[in-house]
């Protein structure tokens, strides 16, 4: 009779944690879209209703009809509705726009333009923020530490190239900076100019303030409504920002390290000093125990 064994399947700490972290938004797109889809077509209803009686009573309009008017606008502009266009503009809360909602509700980014309007897609947010924060830290020191592991292995690739260890330590570093702009913060800018219409300054402003997680939200991606975007623009856009983040943490960890190397380096009496405290640290330690 024929046995059937099962396979141990060995999935390291970070496949688990890359795993968990895009279930995670998955999980929370599918919620949001959920809960904020159907208040979000109702209040584009409305605003569509309360913009045919405008047009009707234009003729008798007076001061206070206008007024009321904007309010109607700004209410409409806060719970995420476009002003311009009519009903058939694309929605907020399709599962592109919720999955990179989700991205950056975990990354902290938090543009403004766009936020839950019901009680339970702002309880669920609430939630939702208190695991995937964490989550997030966790996932993003992960993948910092993969790609630490892949620049130790280009240094001692190019030992055999450069000699000096220094030297080999500052170029594949600079290799590293080098190739991390142009893939996260010089070609991610000009395919945003490209798509929204904007400038490369401006598509170069909007990359550095999501990745400085600032998020003024002056500038999003995937909200022109006279533009017809790819149904998985945003969640691209979302990805994005997950590894550009990962990779500007380990460029500010280089950076401290070579600011601390180099104040070492300036400053020697400083380094004999910390090695003077460490030993009689160590002896007080030692005298302690006995």
């Amino acid at each position: 009779m024929a046995r059937f064994q099962l396979i141990p399947v060995r999935l390291s700490w970070t496949a688990l944690l890359a795993l968990g972290h895009l279930t995670y938004l998955l999980v929370g797109a599918i919620v949001f879209q959920i809960l904020e889809r159907e208040a979000e077509s109702n209040n584009r209803n409305h605003f569509q209703l309360e913009k045919l009686y405008f047009l009707a009573n234009y003729t008798c309009l007076d001061g206070e009809a206008l007024e009321k008017f904007v309010q109607v606008i700004l209410d409409a502009w806060e719970t995420g509705v476009n002003p311009s266009g009519n009903s058939t503009n694309p929605s907020n809360w399709d599962f592109s726009s919720s999955f990179f909602f989700a991205g950056t509700v975990v990354t902290t980014i938090g543009y403004g333009n766009l936020s839950p309007s019901t009680v339970s897609g702002q309880v669920f947010c609430v939630f939702y923020a208190l695991c995937g924060i964490p989550l997030n830290l966790a996932f993003l020191k992960q993948l910092g530490k993969c790609l630490t592991v892949h620049l130790g292995r280009l240094e001692r690739g190019m030992v055999s190239v450069v000699p000096h260890k220094q030297a080999v330590e500052v170029m594949a570093v600079g290799l590293f900076l080098i190739t991390g702009s142009l893939l996260f913060l010089v070609i991610p800018p000009l395919l945003f100019s490209y798509v929204e219409g904007w400038s490369f300054g401006e598509g170069f402003y909007f990359a550095f303030i999501t990745l400085s997680t600032i998020g003024f939200g002056d500038y999003v991606v995937g909200t022109d409504p006279d533009k017809d975007y790819i149904s998985v623009y945003r969640s691209l856009a979302g990805i994005w920002i997950i590894f550009a983040l990962a990779w500007l943490a380990l460029i500010f960890n280089l950076g401290a390290r070579i600011m601390e190397h180099v104040f070492l380096l300036t400053h020697p009496g400083f380094k004999k000093q910390e090695e003077e405290e460490d030993v009689s640290s160590s002896k007080l330690e030692d005298s302690s125990k006995i």
